[in-house]
């Protein structure tokens, strides 16, 4: 079985490892440099508080895998896991929590109701005066996406993958309606699969096997600070949803901190869009963790910050399918790329190798789902 990856980012490289590991013939083909995309300017989150039981699958069986990867793969990717707060300044909101609970309990997932003063035994700088209610998971967590790259990248190739780095692909080939390899900088590839794990550039992709993929690439932005007091390593990581931020502990006191606060959220090119943090917004972002977390003042010192895009779809829900015969499609993540990989390269090569997907039930994740409401 000759497969054709297109996209060296995490879900392409943990694609490769699976299906090689199977014994797949596998070439990973990327534009660039390995985990150049989104991979490398993730803020690394790991949760399995979603409110569909497709995500929360995908995201229970990567940390399946997660939680054994230094074992299993020799890196170490500093996993940790002191837990995720989500805090609402609302009823509506808090509502919300209280919807979503019941059906991730359901499901295995720990997650709890707590009012602003309990949840201070986790994040002891909360300004509980701001809100209504929280919802808690202490299993989730983050860790360096980098590092389950390389480790994913090392495994591929050690499998028999081929990775190779700077070849664009030009066009996808089709036989009728059946796609059988693509055109690329380096010359043409038959396969009996290509699967498109792009990102951002994956609708491009898709466009050249005359697939109309409703994912759009948007601009977020992080930036890592040195706060007036340190945030302890045993914080949660703390989103506040009414106010479209986040903070979570860095090593040595320090905070990685984003969000989107602008009205205007226009689609990127993702070979052009602005890789800096922009001044104006860092300014933003800092007075509004400011009012989420004590931890954060007047004296709070930036480190460094950066942009990335997400690949977003209409319902924040990565599309994970075989489009065509001969190609499957497992983009628009929608900021949850490096969590769910795991999960994602399993199904892939089980959507290549068997036909349908058996770790997770990605039926609802057709792309198909747009046009049918």
């Amino acid at each position: 079985m000759n497969v054709v990856i297109v996209g060296g980012g995490i879900v392409g490289l943990a694609s490769a490892y699976y299906l090689a590991d199977r014994g797949a013939d596998v070439t990973v083909l990327e534009k660039a440099s390995v985990g150049s995309g989104a991979t490398d300017r993730a803020a690394g989150g790991v949760r399995t508080q979603f409110t569909t039981e497709v995500g929360i699958s995908l995201s229970q069986e990567s940390v399946a895998v997660w939680e054994t990867f230094e074992e299993d793969f020799g890196v170490d990717i500093e996993y940790r896991r002191p837990g995720y707060l989500y805090v609402a300044r609302t009823e509506a909101t808090a509502d919300l929590f209280r919807e979503a609970i019941p059906i991730q309990n359901d499901l295995g997932v720990d997650s709890r109701f707590l009012d602003p003063e309990e949840a201070t035994e986790y994040v002891p700088g909360l300004r509980t005066e701001q809100y209504v209610g929280t919802a808690y998971c202490p299993t989730d967590g983050f860790a360096d996406p980098h590092l389950g790259l390389q480790g994913f990248s090392r495994a591929a190739t050690a499998a028999g993958a081929e990775v190779h780095t700077g070849v664009e692909v030009t066009d996808v080939c089709r036989d009728g309606e059946a796609v059988v390899g693509v055109e690329s900088t380096e010359g043409g590839y038959e396969a009996d699969f290509v699967v498109n794990a792009a990102g951002s550039w994956s609708p491009k992709v898709a466009a050249m096997a005359g697939v109309d993929l409703p994912v759009s690439p948007r601009r977020r932005q992080a930036t890592i600070v040195d706060p007036e007091t340190p945030v302890p390593d045993s914080n949660q990581l703390v989103t506040d949803l009414d106010d479209s931020c986040y903070f979570r502990p860095e090593r040595n006191g320090k905070a990685l901190v984003g969000g989107h606060f602008s009205e205007s959220d226009p689609e990127q090119n993702p070979d052009t869009y602005t890789k800096s943090a922009d001044l104006d917004w860092t300014v933003d972002v800092l007075e509004h963790v400011s009012t989420v977390a004590d931890y954060f003042g007047p004296e709070t010192e930036v480190v460094r910050g950066w942009a990335g895009l997400y690949a977003i779809t209409p319902d924040h829900h990565p599309i994970i399918e075989e489009t065509l015969p001969g190609l499957v499609t497992a983009t628009g993540f929608s900021g949850h790329g490096f969590m769910q990989s795991p999960a994602t390269g399993q199904v892939v090569s089980e959507l290549v190798l068997d036909g349908e997907g058996k770790t997770v039930d990605v039926s609802p994740l057709g792309h198909d789902r747009f046009e049918r409401g």
